[in-house]
């Protein structure tokens, strides 16, 4: 069936007009964004799952175009003034940004002494081998921004944000090395395709 052929009241486009975006579903939304004239093609292009649409190569510019300035808006809510009062409030812009990468990446986020936000930086690319990754590379970044604490995060390529035995040693090695810096270690964020994961909310720091 043709979307022109549905009554008005139940196109897509006349839905998102009345009740907004979010009383659409995938499919729908999707043709939308493509201005297509059925639902079928929207559907296909789902058939793997929404977090895997941006990786596949059938995904067109359009959808592309809409991931990145997806990514790019949730960059932006990082950088803000007022004081970080949960580091998780941090996972959904860093999910954005990090989520579709094939790659881990691992960052700190570094904050002054009200929790403010100083800078963001990435520290390591490639396979995250923690005999390589050294909390002292991390805690570096600390001294040289002068900051006071730091927000801890990396990416899991396979889609789950689930911690590994070694994310959770070299985590507890990082709280024990900041505190000897008096430098204060408040999150650890894994973020995903799937989710994310919050170190202090989980009881793991």
């Amino acid at each position: 069936m043709f979307i022109r052929d549905l009554p008005e009241d139940e196109r897509p486009l006349c839905r998102l007009r009345r009740h907004g975006a979010q009383s659409l579903s995938d499919a729908e939304l999707l043709s939308v964004l493509l201005g297509a004239q059925r639902l079928d093609p929207a559907r296909d292009l789902l058939r793997d799952g929404l977090p895997n649409l941006e990786r596949s190569e059938k995904a067109p510019p359009r959808v592309k175009a809409a991931f990145e300035l997806h990514r790019r808006l949730g960059g932006r809510l990082a950088d803000r003034k007022e004081p970080v009062r949960e580091a998780a409030h941090l996972a959904r812009s860093l999910q954005a940004r990090y989520s579709h990468f094939t790659q881990e990446r691992l960052g700190a986020v570094y904050l002054d002494s009200r929790n403010v936000i100083i800078r963001e930086r990435e520290i390591h690319i490639g396979t995250l081998s923690y005999a390589t990754v050294s909390t002292r590379d991390i805690l570096k970044g600390a001294l040289e921004e002068n900051a006071a604490g730091l927000i801890c995060f990396h990416n899991h390529p396979s889609g789950n944000p689930t911690p590994s035995a070694d994310d959770l040693t070299f985590t507890r090695r990082l709280v024990q090395s900041g505190e000897l810096l008096n430098i204060k270690v408040l999150d650890h964020l894994i973020v995903a395709a799937n989710g994310h994961l919050s170190f202090k909310a989980c009881g793991l720091m």
